[in-house]
């Protein structure tokens, strides 16, 4: 099965924005593609929740449409954890078993499973069960959404090093909203998330993406998981900055870094 499943080191980190990102690359190359959310908390009934967030990024381009299916298969009131929000709102949490059935049955009709979970890794979907346990039962990679800034290596390692405790393999981390002025914590972190999480650091995506119309948001995708973004991420000594070298004007040239068309969806699951 292609699934990916799709976690972050906290609450609002970017999960969504890199969940649409990964879909409108993987339209892009043809596929067809299924978003499959657990839970979704702190919504209404009627509320858009995050799959209509990735719907909306995505768009219509070119019969994507057709190729994207979204899933949401509880939703809760209240914006907490799901076990807690179902437990508060008198109602059924939704399961493990439940989103492993769901995501196998999608993805015996499409190409890729995109299952995003709600908070991080460890957040609990019923009295014992985390978005680890469907991972595991799926036999699935997990891709990691990481902020930019301080916090960001613990949180990374915490959450990767879980991963390998339980046997589970990490696709790799994603920065989910990349500040447009970054700070030198930000700049050194893309050096530092790989060797604390032990994973590639596959791309970051630019703040403020979630406000981009389809077709500028799959062009920050990507840009955001292609050539402009080096996976060995060098940091530039003040002599070699941005436009220093003619040969390399953005300051981030690496020959073994292909960018996205040598990267591709299906390389992560």
């Amino acid at each position: 099965m292609s699934v990916l499943v799709v976690t972050g080191t906290g609450t609002g980190v970017g999960k969504t924005v890199v969940t649409a990102a990964l879909a409108a690359l993987a339209l892009a190359e043809g596929r067809r593609v299924a978003v499959l959310k657990p839970a979704q908390t702190g919504l209404a009934p009627g509320e858009p929740g995050d799959v209509h967030e990735v719907q909306r990024l995505v768009g219509p381009r070119l019969g994507s449409a057709e190729r994207l299916t979204a899933v949401e298969l509880a939703r809760f009131p209240e914006p907490l954890a799901p076990a807690t929000a179902a437990t508060r709102a008198g109602m059924s949490p939704v399961t493990p078993g439940e989103v492993v059935a769901e995501a196998r049955e999608l993805a015996a009709r499409h190409d890729l499973v995109l299952v995003e979970g709600a908070g991080g890794l460890l957040v609990r979907l019923d009295d014992k069960a985390t978005l680890a346990d469907v991972a595991l039962a799926l036999d699935a990679p997990v891709l990691v959404v990481a902020t930019a800034g301080l916090g960001s290596l613990n949180h990374t390692a915490l959450t990767t090093e879980v991963l390998a405790a339980r046997g589970l393999r990490c696709a790799g981390v994603v920065v989910g909203n990349w500040p447009r002025q970054p700070d030198l914590a930000a700049e050194c972190n893309l050096v530092d998330l790989p060797l604390v999480s032990g994973a590639p650091l596959l791309g970051r995506l630019p703040a403020g993406a979630a406000r981009l119309d389809p077709e500028a948001f799959l062009a920050a995708a990507r840009d955001g998981f292609g050539a402009a973004m080096s996976r060995t991420a060098p940091l530039m000594p003040a002599q070699d900055q941005v436009g220093d070298d003619p040969d390399d004007p953005d300051g981030t040239e690496d020959p073994d870094d292909a960018g996205w068309a040598g990267l591709g969806v299906s390389d992560l699951t």
